[in-house]
């Protein structure tokens, strides 16, 4: 996990396809509120599918487990949607830290577009706590 920080509207994910960025504007795990947004590669180009790539087959009702520094936080899935690149930031809600506390995990969807060197929406799937850290 390493840090992800937004420039001109758009999140800066880890170059490698293995690492998750977690938003540095973002609550954290079992905080009262607020999104803990993290975000990885689908895929790269030189490192074929990413660690986010998983996220494809995620359906409503699953759990996703977060475990670090000698915590853990449980969260159910109850959203995922396909969204354009360029309404991320603006109209997805994605990165809204009013909210009731939620995991939003983001990565690359859609055709890709090799024009622009990359993929034309972001999936994000949005999970509610079941279980705060511990």
């Amino acid at each position: 996990m390493l840090p992800a920080t937004t420039i001109s509207d758009r999140l800066q994910v880890p170059s490698k396809a293995q690492r998750v960025g977690w938003w540095d504007g973002g609550a954290q795990a079992g905080d009262p509120f607020g999104s803990v947004v993290l975000a990885g590669h689908v895929d790269t180009k030189t490192e074929g599918l990413g660690f986010f790539a998983r996220l494809l087959d995620v359906r409503r009702g699953e759990v996703v487990v977060l475990n670090g520094a000698g915590h853990t936080a449980s969260y159910r899935v109850v959203s995922v949607v396909s969204v354009r690149k360029d309404a991320l930031a603006t109209k997805s809600g994605a990165f809204d830290q009013t909210t009731d506390h939620r995991l939003v995990l983001i990565t690359c969807t859609g055709a890709y577009d090799a024009s622009r060197g990359g993929y034309e929406d972001n999936l994000v799937v949005t999970a509610l706590p079941t279980g705060l850290a511990q």
